[in-house]
Formats: structure tokens, sequence, C-alpha cells
């Protein structure tokens, strides 16, 4: 997505997180690569200054050793969501259980990159127009959980995403799900994922394409990552749904994305996203083709009105 996941939006289904929101448009096809670059040295360079200077760098300690040597997938995620050193500095003073509980999360870094280049295949072979731009996984401000485009890859928070106090995911399925998720985003079309003022409907697809592209790809259903979210759905999906309909239209998008919390899921408009997506793939007699749509889609109100979902639609 050109923005990218707030801290939790993609963690809300996926994993569910945060995201803000994130992507850009596949530029030309292009095979998965065998092994995906996972760039992580960002990582271990941040974690070096941390060890030597007691868990508190400074804003200049950070900007000359962390910042300033950094990949340029760093430094695109320092451009594009205001990742400096000032502000990290501030939010390790503010959260430092945030940084010194990531660190459980760097062990699963070389599955994280075998499962990838899996599930990237998968995704070659179920969108062949895919493009596979690399990864790099380096520790921010406390968000965003992840930001990508066909430009410039993908960039994932490390802290932000393995902060998360609510789902039920160990930090391997986190990245593996977060990784394909903004996979998805990087093939979508910039005419409705580069929006600058989307509708309520336009973000939601987004998301939700996101989000049931992941499922067909990494192979479990989406609903289970979140148990506070299923407890919070479960019963509720005419009236949530309905709720949804009435705003549908709007580009006040605070009631249903980028409002989850590190301690509490959101972003119910990934879950009636994700749910007009399903909708819409059960109803395809060609699920290649609908599977396609999905990611290429332009138009919501023609999506929607295709997709067969209605407010409490029973889903398989």
């Amino acid at each position: 997505m050109k923005n990218a996941t707030n801290p939790m939006v993609i963690v809300a289904l996926i994993l569910l997180a945060p995201l803000g929101h994130t992507t850009s448009a596949a530029a030309m096809p292009a095979a998965a690569p065998a092994a995906p670059k996972i760039q992580i040295e960002d990582v271990y360079r941040f974690y070096k200054l941390y060890d030597a200077t007691g868990g508190r760098p400074t804003a200049d300690q950070l900007q000359r050793d962390y910042l300033d040597p950094g990949s340029d997938g760093l430094h695109n995620l320092a451009k594009m969501r205001n990742v400096t050193a000032a502000r990290i500095a501030d939010n390790i003073a503010k959260r430092p259980e945030i940084y010194s509980g990531a660190r459980q999360c760097i062990a699963s870094l070389p599955r994280v990159r075998q499962r990838v280049a899996v599930a990237l295949r998968k995704l070659g072979r179920l969108y062949p127009d895919a493009n596979f731009p690399p990864v790099t996984i380096a520790v921010g401000r406390g968000k965003p959980v992840g930001i990508g485009s066909a430009a410039t890859g993908l960039q994932i928070g490390l802290e932000a995403l393995c902060a998360v106090k609510w789902d039920n995911l160990d930090a391997e399925e986190r990245f593996v799900r977060v990784i394909v998720h903004e996979y998805i985003h990087v093939q979508q079309f910039p005419s409705l994922d580069d929006d600058e003022h989307p509708t309520l409907l336009e973000r939601s697809l987004i998301e939700g394409g996101a989000e049931f592209g992941t499922e067909l790809i990494v192979g479990q259903p989406a609903e289970v990552a979140s148990p506070p979210l299923r407890a919070a759905t479960v019963g509720h999906e005419k009236e949530i749904e309905s709720a949804f309909v009435a705003d549908e239209d709007s580009t006040d998008l605070s009631k249903w994305l980028d409002n989850s919390t590190f301690d509490k899921p959101g972003d119910l408009g990934y879950w009636v996203g994700y749910r007009i997506v399903k909708s819409y793939y059960q109803h395809a007699a060609d699920k290649r083709r609908a599977l396609r749509d999905i990611i290429e889609v332009t138009d919501p109100k023609m999506f929607l009105a295709k997709s067969g979902w209605y407010p409490g639609i029973v889903l398989r």
C-alpha cells in the first residue's frame, strides 16, 4: 500500500496487523524468486547499538550508527513514514518494553525466509503477473507494521509487529502473514490503491483483498487468527455490516480502520472487506479469474454489486 499498515491494522485479521495502508501496482510480470530477498541486517545493527548503550541510544547515536548506514529499505521506511532518530529515541524512552520484547522475534527470521519463499511461489502460480520486490525487516518508531510498493519493496517493522498482545499467532506466523499481505498490496492497481481520499468501501476492499489473498496462499482461515476479533463479530455480522453499508461512501474512516492498538483489536473495515471479497470468490465459477478481479479491482461499487454479499451473509 502506498501509505501502509498502521501498527495494528494488518494484525486485525490475518494475524492480525496494522495497517494504515500500503502499496502500489505491479509493474512488469515477474517470476517468483526461488528465495525472496529478505534483508534483516538493519535489525542486527540496531540491537548492536541498543546493547552498547544499555538500551538507551540517543538520537545522535541512532542517526550515525543505525539510520545513516542502513539499507535502502530502511531509508525508504524513514522517508515514507517519518521514522527519524529522534522519534525512535522518544519511543524507546516511552515504550522500552516494545524494543526489549522484540528480540524474541529475531530467532524466527530464518524460518520466515523459507516459508515466504514457498508462499510467493504459490502466489506466482495463482496470479502469474505478480511482482516480487525485496523485503526489509527493520526497527522503527513503533509503527507501521508494514508498507510496500513495487518500486521500493516491502518494509516490515520488527518492533511494531512483535508488540501486539491480543492475537494468538507466534512470531513466525505473524511475519509470514504480514509479508504475504503486503505482497498482495504490491499487486493492486494504483488507480484505487493510491487514492489519497478513499471511501470506506474502497479502502475496505483493498484491505479485504489482501486479507483474502493471504488466506488462499497461507492456508488458514483469516478469522481464526484473532480470538478477540472473532468474539466481537460472531453473531453480530448483520448488525456490524448494516452499519458499514450506511458508511460505505464516507471518507471518514475512523470508526472502521486504523483504530487498533497494541492491546485491543479494531479495524472492522478489514473484516467486512474480507467478507465481501470472500463472497465474490465463492460466487465465482472461475476462481482464478475471481482472484485476478479481487487484486485488480478498480470500481468498488461494481465489485460490491457482483459479489453477492449482503449484511449478515453466511459464508462457507
